[in-house]
């Protein structure tokens, strides 16, 4: 919950630096987003290389819940299509939002990149959401769905932010289970969204 509110607040000190003229963007080809999202995926890739040993846990779980990435991504992206049924967005822009996972950092800087600036807020936004309802619905969804059920609405951030109250709703013995399931939906980001947003 703290890193969220910290992730807003540069979000707002942003919007304010550049309202103000206050911080000059370099005049490149790319712009500064584009060096951004370079460093944002060279830090990803030591994350990732970093944890790798905690996937050796996976060996022992049972192998049916290695299926739980797919069906959240395939759930949250059949929400996504639904719900462009009824707002004025298109459904290839619900869709790159959705394919965020809660990822807010990588897929709004992605969003942004190909749809601009309002979109991009959407999706950081939407995907901050998603991580502040299963901080503080994953009691409420164990209970009523079961262990799962705050894994999935976790979505990228089950490996990290949201793991702990993972680990204290649906048990410990979940956990090398929620950190796979955020690895690969994690994993699956960056490919995702830019699918989506070059339909």
């Amino acid at each position: 919950m703290k890193g969220s509110i910290v992730i807003i607040l540069f979000f707002l000190i942003g919007v304010v630096c550049g309202i103000a003229g206050w911080i000059k963007l370099p005049d490149t080809d790319y712009g500064i987003s584009f060096y951004a999202l370079a460093a944002l995926m060279f830090f990803v890739g030591m994350n990732v290389g970093h944890d790798a040993d905690s996937l050796k846990g996976i060996r022992s779980a049972d192998p049916r819940l290695l299926l739980l990435p797919l069906m959240t991504i395939g759930g949250t992206l059949a929400g996504c299509a639904l719900i462009s049924l009824f707002i004025p967005r298109t459904a290839t822009e619900c869709l790159a939002i959705g394919s965020g996972f809660g990822y807010y950092s990588l897929s709004s800087i992605f969003i942004s990149e190909y749809y601009g600036a309002e979109l991009g807020t959407i999706a950081l936004l939407s995907n901050i959401f998603r991580e502040i309802i299963t901080l503080l619905g994953a009691p409420v969804l164990a209970t009523i769905f079961g262990r799962l059920a705050p894994i999935s609405a976790g979505g990228a951030t089950s490996m990290d932010t949201t793991l702990p109250i993972i680990s204290q709703v649906s048990g410990r013995d979940m956990v090398i289970v929620s950190v796979f399931h955020g690895f690969v939906v994690d994993f699956s980001v960056p490919f995702l969204v830019t699918f989506f947003c070059t339909l």
